[in-house]
């Protein structure tokens, strides 16, 4: 079962979110709740739940805050924040903070709640099932190694996202939208957790995937290349290049 914990400062909205759906039945059990951004912060640090379901507006401390606090004490909770009509500008800055999803309090159902839940306990699920992921990094000129353990939720997620899915067309934009932040908030994200940039890694699985070809296979060099993401034969050679030293043809010679 996914923890979750409730936060809503009013009491009627608190228990309606409680009764209008049978929360076991989708995995999930209802751990706390708080009526202010203060109170759930301690209970969110005292025992970090899976998943926050939490109210935009409250007092002493707002739902924006809140996560923003979460997330430098370092807890990876899943938020899905409770707004009222027209509040875009908390939405957005909700996203830009790494929220998961957003319910508009006035018109929830319970579709929309399950809609909601099974999304999350997806993530989740896909979070635990790669809870610790070995990120190597290679210098360009394969001198070295560092090993690094990565357990932030998103970055796993995104990590196996392009372990799976290197050839095909990704962008900063795609992979944002794949775990729901803002792309400079993944940005910088994916560069502290790991120490280089999404594009820097992205090149270095796919050079990887390249290798392999080159190694195992009879392809021209312009098929490996698309057949590993790069549509552009001279990207792919200036890119092979400045991660391993030498052009592809001239690393299948030389190995």
């Amino acid at each position: 079962m996914w923890k979750v914990l409730l936060v809503e400062d009013e009491i009627f909205v608190r228990e309606s979110v409680k009764e209008i759906i049978r929360w076991e039945d989708m995995g999930f059990i209802l751990v706390g709740e708080a009526g202010n951004g203060m109170e759930a912060l301690e209970k969110i640090r005292q025992d970090p739940p899976d998943l926050v379901l939490c109210d935009i507006v409250m007092p002493q401390m707002d739902g924006i805050e809140l996560l923003k606090e979460t997330r430098k004490a370092g807890i990876a909770s899943k938020f899905v924040m409770l707004t009222c009509m027209g509040d875009f500008e908390s939405m957005r800055q909700a996203m830009e903070f790494g929220a998961s999803n957003y319910i508009l309090k006035l018109s929830m159902s319970v579709k929309d709640l399950r809609e909601t839940l099974t999304k999350i306990s997806a993530e989740l699920s896909a979070v635990s099932d790669s809870s610790t992921v070995t990120v190597q990094e290679r210098s360009s000129r394969g001198s070295g190694s560092v090993l690094d353990r990565i357990t932030h939720p998103e970055v796993n997620m995104i990590i196996k996202y392009i372990e799976q899915n290197y050839d095909q067309d990704i962008t900063l934009k795609s992979l944002s939208r794949y775990v729901m932040m803002g792309e400079n908030y993944v940005s910088a994200l994916f560069k502290k957790k790991t120490g280089e940039t999404l594009i820097h890694y992205l090149h270095r699985i796919r050079v990887a995937k390249a290798i392999d070809y080159l190694m195992s296979t009879d392809l021209p060099v312009n098929r490996i290349g698309q057949n590993v993401g790069f549509m552009n034969d001279n990207y792919f050679i200036k890119i092979f290049k400045r991660v391993t030293g030498t052009t592809p043809s001239q690393y299948r010679i030389t190995r």
